[in-house]
């Protein structure tokens, strides 16, 4: 007899919770506060459902880009605006509840991994393409460089992502255990609100005033911009870090 089937909805939610994997330092507040509870209920939903982690990918990226499509294929309006802010928040959550179901199943895999970041590097640069092309073909500019806004924030996006990826890529295996993470700051929580990508999701609600989007879009695209600079320089400055303190081992030595 399996776990979900001796204990109910609430206990599943519960025992998750226990398990939860502590959130970095800073994390921006929606992902913490907002996306990941919303992904605990709905990964307890799909561990009593059966339902693997790429099972629950696969909603993820279904809603996901089934929002992505109707955001470059309908005209602006409040309505369609709202759609796609709703199915994007929708699938992000399923995002943060494959993870969590994998843990509910006592881990995760490769493979798991492996699909998760490929789906998310997909929709992190097919979401802003979406924007230029609704921007191109559904509403008046009133200058074509406007359309830089969402080029410049795909490069942006699909950089930063990359870089943290690669970030746990390279100290994963060289640094030994990890160490304890501090506890989230709500204030650097707060600040990085703009980095967001739940806030980036309930943004389209607004495409019903495409002035109104495109300044708050183009605000975000420079936050992010700023952002990965002031990062980049942290994330380096690690990997020198990384580089001398490898160097000084005895085995990296005689190797």
């Amino acid at each position: 007899m399996s776990v979900a089937s001796t204990e109910t909805y609430r206990q599943t939610v519960s025992r998750l919770a226990s398990a939860q994997k502590k959130a970095a330092p800073g994390a921006p507040a929606y992902s913490i506060y907002v996306n990941r509870r919303v992904g605990r209920y709905l990964a307890a939903w799909a561990f009593r459902a059966g339902l693997t982690p790429n099972r629950v990918s696969g909603i993820s990226a279904l809603f996901t880009f089934t929002g992505i499509v109707l955001l470059a294929a309908l005209p602006v309006s409040w309505i369609s605006g709202i759609a796609v802010a709703l199915l994007l928040a929708i699938g992000y959550a399923f995002d943060s509840a494959d993870g969590q179901v994998a843990r509910l199943r006592g881990g995760g895999s490769l493979s798991g991994e492996w699909l998760d970041h490929v789906v998310d590097s997909v929709k992190i640069a097919s979401l802003h393409l979406a924007v230029l092309i609704t921007l191109f073909l559904h509403v008046d500019l009133t200058t074509p460089w406007l359309l830089l806004i969402p080029i410049v924030y795909s490069v942006v996006a699909c950089v930063s992502f990359f870089a943290m990826i690669l970030n746990d890529q390279l100290k994963r295996g060289r640094t030994g255990p990890a160490a304890p993470r501090g506890r989230a700051s709500l204030l650097r929580s707060l600040l990085v609100v703009p980095t967001d990508y739940g806030i980036l999701c309930l943004v389209f609600a607004l495409m019903g005033s495409p002035v109104l989007f495109i300044a708050v879009y183009g605000l975000m695209a420079l936050a992010n911009a700023g952002h990965l600079v002031l990062a980049s320089r942290k994330w380096f400055h690690d990997m020198t870090e990384l580089d001398a303190s490898l160097s000084a081992r005895p085995e990296t030595v005689a190797a």
